[in-house]
């Protein structure tokens, strides 16, 4: 059992959770993610990034969106509440530019909605490995950042906002800064993370200009292992699982049409389950 130990409400369907994973807290990278169950009996198990890590207190942080029926209960549980099964750390690692002999340059990190969350631990490992990290965050409007202040402190004057109603920053997409820095030049690798249709417009955005873009893939998964095959993409024309051969992938290479097309798979049986939450007033 993993005790939760705080819990913040972000937005109207974002929240906060710091839970009990000591194992997990020593081991984890950054890039990595967890899978975790709130039913034992009845409950999916649903992967999500991990946001930070405590190895003192032996914790550590996911925020999440409430879009499904288990996110949504995972929303009701409350400090002092268990899950009963976290499974990680999950995943391979980000490469940080900087280590293992390669030189520190320029990274640009695009982070969408509750993308930024996970982009958070990979900004802090490339700032340590003394890379210049530049932070677009996007978002349709100012009361759905995320991580804010966190952001700022890794990337100072060079952290960009971007809202769809002009609420906080510039008006527009993330894609018109990071195309702006691809022209001025010096840009030697983005990393974005954020809905699908972002970063498959982030990767066209960065292709002609031949910088380095890698985007950490958000499918669906079952068990973590590669066995089941849900988590499956086409890179490169080869056949992928993100559970095990990812969760980052050379955006360049990733058949986003087909990925988008799969995770829209169950959209009619999630909606089912979630109609039901609410029905049964796990959820109000």
């Amino acid at each position: 059992m993993n005790k939760i130990i705080a819990k913040k409400q972000l937005s109207d369907n974002v929240f906060r959770m710091e839970v009990e994973a000591p194992l997990i807290a020593e081991e984890r990278k950054p890039g990595q993610f967890v899978i975790l169950m709130v039913d034992e009996e009845l409950g999916e198990r649903i992967p999500l990034t991990i946001g930070d890590a405590d190895r003192e207190r032996g914790t550590i942080t996911l925020i999440f969106q409430t879009v499904g029926a288990t996110t949504m209960k995972l929303s009701r549980m409350n400090v002092g509440d268990c899950l009963p099964a976290v499974l990680g750390p999950l995943g391979r690692p980000t490469e940080i530019r900087g280590l293992n002999g390669e030189k520190p340059g320029h990274v640009v990190c695009v982070g969408g909605g509750i993308g930024v969350a996970p982009m958070h631990p990979i900004a802090q490992a490339l700032k340590a490995a003394g890379n210049k990290v530049t932070i677009i965050m996007g978002a349709r409007n100012v009361g759905l950042f995320v991580m804010r202040e966190e952001m700022e402190k890794i990337a100072g004057e060079n952290l960009i906002l971007v809202t769809d109603d002009g609420s906080s920053g510039r008006k527009g997409l993330v894609t018109d800064p990071l195309k702006e820095l691809c022209e001025k030049g010096g840009v030697d690798e983005v990393i974005t993370i954020g809905p699908p249709i972002m970063m498959k417009f982030c990767a066209l955005a960065t292709k002609p200009f031949g910088v380095k873009t890698i985007a950490s893939l958000n499918t669906i998964m079952i068990d973590g292992t590669g066995m089941c095959g849900g988590c499956r993409v086409s890179v490169g024309g080869e056949t992928k699982f993100v559970c095990v051969d990812g969760p980052e992938f050379d955006a360049h290479l990733v058949d986003w049409d087909m990925m988008m097309k799969r995770m829209g798979a169950f959209k009619p049986q999630e909606q089912r389950a979630k109609e039901h939450v609410c029905k049964a007033g796990i959820f109000k």
